[in-house]
């Protein structure tokens, strides 16, 4: 049997056909799967091995994320320690809602639960020599066995990345009554003016004892708040009673200063608090003003005045000058009274003085009678 030419062509160019097609698309699927390969290997999805919290991504946390600055460009820099306490109406924002409203939680819910889901690193409380590296960062587990805060591991958990799963009534929120920041003054040269930020914050828990007494403060971690902005950032609250509308964030409350804190502490060389150096109350509060007033007026100094700063000054002087002479008139003729009267009751005093004379003379008559008789007696004599 004999094959015609055309039909030895068909036999030959099909199976070469269909290898080529089949070349091409294992080609197209190769490409397309390198291609997902590479966006699912993002090298910097591999740098960043920490849980994130829904809605935060990286490009956030680089947003928010505070870059260290140059010794350089400091002129001058003091750190400053405060204590905030919550039941000032001030910070009520950083303690209510007690419990969580509508996807809305307080400052120390968040940030256990952050914890909680290694998240963000927490660091020891050192007083006064914090140090945020990872030598003294602390274990979650740790922190919750220490304050005696319920938990259990959590699904996914490993020794590497432990996570745990805490029941909301076990938060002790009720307890952290105030807070300890850490706030950073800086002169910012290139940008010559006064920077002020918030660089870490600490739970404080108040605790009484099994009998009562008063309440104990316990410090738990120190958190930068550069760890925490992100998540802050999305945490929307409301300051004022008068608008229930939520206005800005945690992240806003801190960086516009809302909060009103003491000053406890400020970094010396000897590492002594306030209260060590100035033991006397009315001391205390003297040297918290006067820090305060210090770090207020600082950028005021650096600069020379106007000259309609200068009148202003001047006028303000004088002003000032105006006012104690009159005070001190309305003074002085307030005390003009006081004076009459004792001018009067100096004069109501002359009759007492006019019985001198009198006693005088009953002592000429008794003095008269006296040399009468020494008179008789000579008579006799003769």
């Amino acid at each position: 049997m004999t094959l015609s030419i055309h039909t030895l062509k068909r036999y030959i160019l099909a199976p070469l056909a269909l290898l080529a097609m089949t070349t091409a698309t294992t080609a197209q699927t190769t490409e397309g799967s390198s291609s997902q390969a590479v966006v699912r290997r993002n090298p910097s999805d591999r740098l960043n091995n920490k849980a994130k919290a829904p809605g935060v991504t990286q490009r956030m946390e680089q947003f928010y994320g505070q870059q260290p600055v140059d010794d350089a460009e400091r002129q001058w820099m003091r750190i400053i320690y405060r204590s905030i306490d919550l039941q000032k109406d001030k910070n009520a924002a950083l303690y209510y809602p007690e419990e969580a409203i509508d996807g809305q939680d307080n400052l120390f819910r968040m940030t256990m639960n952050l914890l909680a889901s290694n998240s963000i690193p927490a660091y020891e409380y050192l007083d006064g020599r914090e140090m945020f590296t990872d030598q003294y960062r602390v274990k979650v587990r740790d922190v919750l066995d220490r304050f005696h805060i319920m938990y259990h591991d959590a699904k996914g958990s490993t020794e590497k990345n432990p996570r745990f799963e805490i029941d909301p009534a076990d938060i002790p929120t009720n307890e952290v009554l105030s807070y300890y920041i850490i706030e950073r003054w800086e002169f910012d040269s290139r940008q010559s003016r006064m920077k002020t930020h918030v660089e870490a914050i600490c739970p404080v828990l108040h605790r009484s004892g099994d009998f009562g007494g008063d309440a104990v403060r316990y410090p738990m971690f120190w958190v930068r708040l550069s760890d925490i902005r992100p998540y802050m950032a999305q945490q929307h609250i409301f300051i004022n009673d008068d608008n229930n509308l939520p206005t800005c964030t945690l992240d806003d409350y801190f960086a516009l200063n809302l909060y009103e804190g003491d000053i406890y502490k400020t970094r010396n060389l000897r590492n002594k608090s306030m209260m060590q150096l100035y033991p006397d109350p009315d001391d205390l509060q003297r040297a918290q003003d006067s820090i305060q007033k210090r770090l207020d007026t600082f950028e005021d100094k650096l600069w020379v005045p106007s000259r309609e700063e200068v009148i202003a000054a001047r006028e303000a002087r004088e002003a000032l000058e105006a006012a104690k002479d009159s005070t001190s008139v309305v003074s002085e003729e307030k005390n003009e009274p006081k004076k009459e009267r004792t001018r009067a009751s100096r004069s109501s005093r002359k009759p007492t003085k006019a019985k001198a004379p009198k006693q005088s003379k009953v002592k000429q008559k008794k003095a008269s009678s006296s040399s009468s008789a020494t008179k008789s007696v000579r008579r006799r004599k003769r």
